[in-house]
């Protein structure tokens, strides 16, 4: 008898997410609320960063936060950047 076994790895994933305003915030607050797997998340609108942490996958969280219609991409990590 064979069984399936999920494996449930806790993953952060940032993203840049262009919002101006708190009804922006609201946006992303709504589609993450409903997706599966969010344990949490963060949204500073200063920086224009969401942070969302549970048992998700990168790109399945970078989609649902584009249905918005909100710009959104990952965000960029720091050794991209150095030089």
């Amino acid at each position: 008898m064979s069984q399936l076994i999920t494996i449930s790895v806790m993953q952060t994933v940032v993203l840049k997410v262009a919002m101006s305003c708190e009804g922006c915030v609201g946006a992303v607050k709504r589609v993450l609320s409903k997706m599966e797997g969010v344990e949490s998340f963060d949204i500073d609108l200063d920086q224009q960063k969401v942070t969302v942490k549970g048992n998700i996958q990168p790109d399945a969280v970078l989609q649902t936060v584009s249905k918005t219609g909100k710009k959104t991409e990952f965000w960029p990590t720091e050794t991209a950047q150095s030089s």
